[in-house]
């Protein structure tokens, strides 16, 4: 009798572990924390797709950096990556190294820079929120305020 319920139990365990598997698809923000969702840069405001692209895959030439979010408002242009764990001491030497990086590469840019969690899930939330709702460019744009805000709250 006990042998029979042990196998039920691992059958179901294994039917719970599978379901929970499953659970991630086509929302990145749920596992964003937990693995790379490389999410494509968005341009808001009227800059060409193909540099904002630019930036992203300049920072995440960084070897510190794993996971790289870029958004291109109207006058500004957040910048949020995550930092690999063993470099996670260094977090605001890193954040210095790239904010001076972009500052010098794009000069006429106004760049927000974070590692913050926080920040990055925002973002990701915002990129989903363009692509599943209809948001306007003047909400999406305020919303990245929002974002921009809360980052310069938290520094």
């Amino acid at each position: 009798m006990t042998g029979r319920f042990l196998q039920i139990q691992i059958i179901a365990a294994i039917f719970v572990l599978l379901a929970a598997c499953g659970q991630n698809h086509g929302n990145e923000s749920k596992g964003a924390l937990l693995k790379t969702t490389n999410p494509a840069p968005i341009t808001i405001g009227t800059s060409k797709p193909s540099h904002v692209e630019k930036i992203k895959n300049d920072v995440s030439s960084f070897p510190e950096v794993y996971d790289v979010a870029v958004m291109k408002g109207k006058k500004d242009t957040l910048v949020v990556y995550k930092v690999k764990h063993m470099n996670r001491f260094r977090m605001k030497a890193i954040e210095a190294k790239i904010n001076k990086f972009l500052e010098k590469r794009y000069p006429k840019e106004n760049f927000k820079v974070s590692s913050d969690y926080k920040i990055f899930l925002e973002a990701v939330r915002l990129k989903e929120a363009m692509k599943t709702k209809d948001l306007s460019k003047k909400e999406a744009e305020k919303q990245l305020q929002k974002i921009i805000k809360l980052k310069d709250e938290t520094t």
